[in-house]
């Protein structure tokens, strides 16, 4: 009987995750199905650049996955059942409506987190998903020049995105408010470059600014401070899917899975989580923050992982760690800040035009990954033990 693997969610964790299982296990040992709402892979850390009104090159999965064994669930989950083993669908592709597994992937990641903020969710836009990336093109596209755009967030997001729209639609009065100082994670050398860029754009940068409120035309900050804005970007961070607040997983207070080092939760052991759905800890004990720079880590080590536990082999533990934050700044400069393996930045970093080159070989790279995701810990196909193929969960290791 082959042993059952659903991985909800493609983004660049799930994707990369389905594919390694799939080269490195025999598929008649498995079945390997991969649950996604939308058709095509979605580039996250290029939806500024799809809000400031670029094109992004279509990535349909039925052409990355084709060949591979890897099946594709066109369905939006809608619960998970962890006594049951199922996973509950609203499927767009005319299937079943439940899913049974025996280990389950869960890298359904996360989306917009309004705060809590009055207003936030009534008026304000968003850039980490591709429909409110399109919506907020749509509405650039409608402003006229001299309009204000408030881009509301001190984080990379909130950077790359006032950079963009500032350096595609010059004629607008773009500005940011951040909580801190300006780039208050960087290094003196990356904070001088980032305000000397922001400044070159005619980017209005608004610090130690706290918004309160937000309107359809101004945002009203902790003072009482209004900022006028006929447009504002909400990028001040990102909340888990829902989903797993409904099953009996360990999570943590924002929701997040709890995982070992191994990306399996320390609840269910039929269950690895990766990628922003999950807390994981990396050098120094500190928890990962939600980024590309640690999902696909996470997904290596998963399907790595899981791999090992099915056919018998050594359960591989290798330490996710940092190397360098990168920021675009348009599409013409750059900033890529070099860290510690705990993610704290030091004095070395690289800016400017070589900068922004860089930055976009990590993007391509990333969508390459997910594509070709033997790419990272060695990996070589194996078959599955004769108990791990029929056993209904994984060995313990």
């Amino acid at each position: 009987m082959q042993h059952r693997i659903v991985v909800l969610g493609a983004g660049y964790t799930g994707a990369v995750a389905a594919g390694r299982l799939a080269r490195r296990l025999h598929r008649e040992d498995v079945s390997l199905t991969l649950v996604n709402a939308e058709p095509d892979f979605v580039e996250r850390v290029r939806l500024h650049q799809l809000a400031a009104g670029q094109e992004l090159a279509p990535r349909p999965f039925a052409g990355m996955f084709a060949g591979t064994g890897v099946a594709l669930r066109l369905a939006r989950v809608t619960a998970v059942d962890t006594d049951r083993r199922t996973v509950a669908l609203d499927p767009t592709d005319g299937g079943a409506a439940e899913l049974p597994y025996d280990t389950l992937v869960y890298a359904l990641g996360s989306g917009w987190d309004d705060g809590g903020v009055p207003g936030v969710a009534a008026h304000a836009h968003e850039v980490s998903s591709r429909p409110g990336a399109l919506r907020l093109r749509d509405r650039l596209a409608a402003l006229g020049a001299g309009r204000g755009v408030l881009v509301v967030g001190g984080g990379l997001t909130g950077l790359e995105a006032a950079a963009e729209i500032a350096e595609a639609r010059p004629d607008l009065d773009v500005s940011l408010a951040t909580r801190g100082p300006l780039g208050d994670r960087l290094s003196p050398k990356g904070r001088a470059h980032l305000r000397k860029v922001l400044a070159g754009l005619g980017v209005t940068v608004h610090e130690h600014t706290s918004v309160a409120e937000v309107a359809a035309d101004r945002a009203t900050t902790a003072d009482g401070t209004v900022l006028p804005a006929d447009v504002t970007v909400w990028t001040t961070g990102f909340a888990v899917h829902p989903i797993a607040a409904a099953t009996g997983l360990a999570r943590t207070d924002r929701g997040q899975i709890v995982v070992d080092r191994t990306m399996r939760s320390v609840s269910h052991p039929d269950v690895y989580a990766i990628g922003d759905a999950a807390m994981a800890t990396g050098p120094g004990d500190l928890p990962l923050r939600m980024s590309c720079a640690s999902g696909v880590p996470m997904a290596w080590q998963a399907a790595d992982t899981l791999a090992a536990r099915l056919t018998g082999g050594t359960v591989p533990e290798v330490p996710v760690r940092y190397f360098q934050q990168c920021v675009s700044l348009g599409r013409r400069n750059g900033l890529i800040q070099f860290v510690t393996a705990d993610d704290r930045a030091v004095d070395r970093a690289l800016t400017g035009r070589l900068a922004a080159l860089y930055k976009e070989l990590i993007c391509k790279g990333a969508a390459w990954g997910v594509a070709h995701p033997t790419l990272g810990l060695p990996t070589r196909r194996r078959r599955a033990t004769g108990a791990a193929a029929r056993t209904t969960a994984p060995a313990t290791a």
